[in-house]
């Protein structure tokens, strides 16, 4: 009996790496951001959006959370992220402190009008919506209701989604905060 040594394999087993062919490891860039947006569960009772800020990207030294941003979003296209952080990444933005102080004026304002909830629950990343509860379901039987929302879209930072049934109708820039609270009656009237 023969018992094979592997001697005539010698040439197919590969050869041992060197340094220069090592694997090189990249961070998992996708799941890095999806943590650095990820807000803890007792956020979501969250009833203004400064109770919401509770994320990474709320935190961590702005400049850190911009170069985070900039190499997640330069991976795959377009990423969840706060109104505000794209507004900076893009130069229409000066600071995220910024970006709260407008989402907070909202709160101010709408917050001590009858009517007006803070929904927390947006989607990833976002910093959530503002929504006039009597005109979902009222006289004119919409479905949705009156939502006041922030973007990066335009330098008012504010968009509202008239109340609606069906297809989501395009949102209707408001030139910041005065121009939101000089259209109050007539989003209010709707119910």
């Amino acid at each position: 009996m023969t018992v094979n040594t592997g001697q005539e394999l010698g040439n197919t087993i590969p050869r041992a790496r060197v340094e220069d062919d090592a694997p090189r490891l990249e961070p998992m860039l996708d799941l890095e951001w999806s943590r650095a947006i990820e807000l803890p569960q007792a956020a979501m009772t969250a009833a203004t959006p400064a109770e919401l800020r509770r994320a990474w990207v709320h935190r961590a030294p702005e400049d850190t959370v911009l170069g985070l941003f900039r190499a997640s979003a330069g991976m795959a296209g377009p990423i969840p992220a706060p109104w505000w952080l794209r507004a900076i990444a893009d130069g229409k933005l000066d600071s995220r402190e910024q970006g709260f102080r407008v989402e907070d004026r909202i709160a101010q304002l709408l917050g001590r009008r009858p009517g007006w909830e803070f929904v927390p629950w947006a989607a990833d990343g976002e910093s959530g919506y503002w929504e006039f509860m009597p005109s979902e379901r009222g006289k004119s039987g919409h479905a949705i209701p009156t939502t006041v929302i922030n973007t990066d879209r335009h330098p008012g930072w504010i968009d509202v989604l008239p109340a609606h049934t069906g297809p989501t109708p395009e949102p209707i820039a408001i030139a910041g905060l005065a121009g939101l609270r000089s259209r109050l009656g007539v989003l209010e009237a709707v119910r």
